[in-house]
């Protein structure tokens, strides 16, 4: 895996998880002024254009992951950081199948079960992506001073 891979996917990885925080927030936490007012917050419309714009372009750059990190890990003897790289991986695959069924969904019953299944399986997929970052930075010794063991600060 090339460092500007992780970087990049790092980087969009934090643009769609903002962008989509932000914009449920919005729809679903925010009372218009207005009681007529068919969105909540006047960033509404921006907020879902840019999460959109730039999920396709997360999942191209996770597609390029999966090659050169994914894969070579799988086919990998060593069992280091494989409950939470299967646990975002997973959770990724739903994410995105959700993200992209909601596009296309008409019925009402679907849109609403589609968008608590991608907000649900995007929170697994932070949460579960996050841990592997940090595991897999506590395993090439990028964090020193922390213990694999409930992820403590060792004290000396």
């Amino acid at each position: 895996m090339q460092r500007w891979e992780q970087w990049v996917f790092n980087l969009f990885h934090v643009v769609v998880a903002v962008t989509g925080s932000v914009y449920f927030v919005m729809k679903y936490a925010v009372t218009p002024v207005d009681p007529f007012a068919v969105i909540n917050h006047p960033w509404q419309p921006m907020m879902i254009a840019f999460h959109i714009m730039a999920a396709p372009i997360f999942i191209a750059i996770f597609g390029t992951l999966f090659r050169s990190h994914t894969l070579n890990k799988l086919r990998s003897k060593r069992l280091d950081n494989r409950r939470s790289g299967w646990t975002a991986l997973l959770s990724f695959s739903a994410m995105a199948l959700t993200g992209y069924l909601l596009q296309v969904m008409s019925s009402p019953t679907w849109v609403t079960w589609l968008i608590w299944a991608h907000v649900s399986t995007s929170l697994v997929f932070v949460a579960g992506y996050g841990l592997h970052l940090v595991v897999g930075w506590r395993l090439s010794g990028a964090l020193p001073g922390w213990s694999l063991n409930r992820l403590n600060r060792v004290r000396p």
